[in-house]
């Protein structure tokens, strides 16, 4: 993947890793609004190339009652709000076939659910819009079954494509980041850590996801350390009122210091090429 290719992203001359970040789901135009300009102000002072994260549903829930979205159409219309306010490209979650081409209007990175990732034609309908995939390792998949993943894209004439790693499962109820399968993957092509969804406890008896934000700083560290190209993460101003993934998202209050830490990582690590 090239950085350069993606509409209106910065700072790619910087040597720092990159960010896609935001909240786990649109839940309103203000909500997105208020996280999307703190996290501006916070990559442009650091220099960091920011993708805008939102997804725009929800559908792989614990319960039917879970909340799902305020409608694809309205999501989607917040997202390309957000690109066209604060000049940052943006990413979002495709779940069907259908979902490819209707997300590709709206925004610039597609990304392949982690239990999707095998779904053949879910990744060629994303592939061939044209837009950057962004392909979840399956928390059931080793680091170089990804390879066939990623083959998928390029075959179908589209070289814009990165993994992400949000974890493998350890037993039911926990989630490991073998950190062997950063340069592992990278061999593929380039690889974002999932911070956030890497410390997700789920399969919880009370049908809600629980987790472990207070591990955040630890695996990020550990990330860029081992050399991955970006990171993910969601954030919110209030993760306990957060409609989805709050139990294992940052506050934002806390993400200038995080980052901070990891750009001065990032250049200690740069330095030892």
């Amino acid at each position: 993947m090239n950085l350069d290719k993606i509409p209106q992203i910065k700072h790619t001359n910087s040597d720092n890793f990159f960010l896609l970040c935001g909240p786990c789901a649109i839940e309103g135009e203000d909500m997105a609004m208020r996280i999307a300009e703190r996290i501006v102000e916070i990559t442009d002072k650091l220099k960091i190339p920011y993708i805008f994260k939102g997804s725009f549903k929800k559908a792989n829930r614990s319960r039917v009652d879970s909340f799902s979205g305020i409608g694809d159409e309205k999501a989607l219309k917040i997202l390309r709000k957000v690109s066209e306010t604060f000049n940052v490209p943006t990413v979002t979650d495709i779940h069907e076939v259908t979902d490819a081409a209707m997300a590709a209007e709206y925004v610039d990175v597609l990304q392949i659910p982690a239990f999707l990732v095998r779904q053949t034609d879910l990744v060629v309908a994303a592939a061939n819009t044209g837009k950057v995939v962004n392909l979840k390792k399956g928390q059931f998949m080793s680091p170089e079954s990804m390879q066939h993943a990623v083959t998928k894209v390029t075959d179908s004439g589209n070289e814009q494509v990165v993994i992400t790693d949000r974890g493998t499962m350890f037993g039911y109820k926990d989630m490991i980041v073998d950190f062997r399968g950063i340069p592992t993957m990278k061999a593929y092509a380039p690889v974002v850590l999932d911070v956030t969804h890497s410390l997700q406890q789920p399969n919880q008896t009370s049908g809600v996801t629980g987790g472990r934000p207070d591990m955040i700083e630890t695996i990020a560290r550990a990330g860029i350390v081992t050399g991955a190209d970006g990171i993910f993460m969601e954030t919110h101003y209030d993760p306990s009122i957060a409609k989805s993934d709050g139990a294992n998202m940052l506050h934002l209050d806390h993400l200038e210091k995080l980052l901070t830490n990891l750009v001065a990582i990032r250049k200690t690590v740069n330095s030892l090429k």
